[in-house]
């Protein structure tokens, strides 16, 4: 299997990885065949998925526009993944160009291409770390040169609790994220599940199967166990809800409109009182 030059030296091509497989969805380029094999067998058991990634991306890309209209200009966006167009510092750089925005992803392919992507851009930086180590994103050096924790921050957590199983203890990193944060900061949260959803429950089953398959566990979670993670905000309206529903914007393509798979999963955004 021959490397792309842009694959970082030391990473095993021939293992599939999620944010790859999340790139593959959204038509990126950085993904191998193996990525899209296992992509492939995700989409035949739950049609829809690119949709819903994309729905995904949309909805965040409105909860930024939103937390800068709300005067949070600060960006902690854990569990990054590989940048496509309409990244966060995009987003929020265009409305507020002083915007600061720190990216945090374990997998080198999206650590290596967010560096190339943000090359010359003093404001934004990615952070090599894992959000089950919240202590070694919090005292990082990019944390604490472009972040002020004593001032409100948006933390986003877009698609990314679902691959921790609870033997991770999501909540208490979560937890532990919100602890560090100023009054006023934003917790931005998607997450997958068929509960109230178009899909049917052996759907997610099956696509849990394909991700176990793979060493990277999905867990589809239920509203109530999704809500959870907002313990200690108070979550802002229309309060936690199929990602189309969110503050829709007929700029992002009119989603209310669109397939129904995309009303698959929960999407929320609640503040730190």
């Amino acid at each position: 299997m021959e490397r792309p030059a842009w694959a970082p030296q030391g990473i095993d091509i021939s293992v599939p990885s999620v944010s790859r497989i999340y790139d593959y969805y959204l038509g990126g380029s950085h993904n191998f065949e193996v990525d899209r094999e296992a992509g492939r067998q995700a989409i035949e058991v739950f049609p829809g998925l690119p949709k819903i990634m994309q729905a995904n991306r949309a909805f965040m890309r409105r909860a930024v526009r939103y937390a800068v209209d709300q005067g949070v200009t600060q960006f902690l966006d854990i569990g990054s993944g590989i940048p496509t167009f309409g990244n966060v510092h995009e987003v929020a750089q265009a409305a507020s160009p002083g915007a600061h925005v720190v990216y945090v992803d374990h997998d080198p392919v999206a650590v290596a291409h967010s560096r190339a992507v943000l090359d010359g851009n003093d404001s934004a930086e990615i952070l090599a770390a894992d959000l089950r180590k919240p202590r070694d994103i919090l005292g990082s050096e990019p944390v604490g040169r472009l972040l002020d924790l004593g001032r409100p921050v948006a933390l986003l957590l877009i698609a990314v609790l679902h691959f921790l199983e609870e033997a991770d203890e999501p909540r208490k990193a979560v937890a532990e994220l919100r602890d560090a944060l100023a009054p006023g900061s934003l917790l931005i949260l998607t997450h997958a599940s068929v509960d109230g959803g178009p899909r049917r429950p052996e759907q997610g089953d099956r696509v849990e199967g394909v991700y176990r398959n793979i060493g990277s566990p999905l867990i589809m979670r239920s509203r109530a166990e999704v809500e959870r993670f907002f313990d200690g905000f108070e979550m802002v309206d229309p309060g936690l809800g199929p990602m189309p529903l969110w503050r829709p914007d007929p700029a992002d393509g009119g989603d209310a409109e669109a397939d129904p798979v995309i009303y698959t999963g929960f999407a929320g955004v609640g503040r730190k009182a």
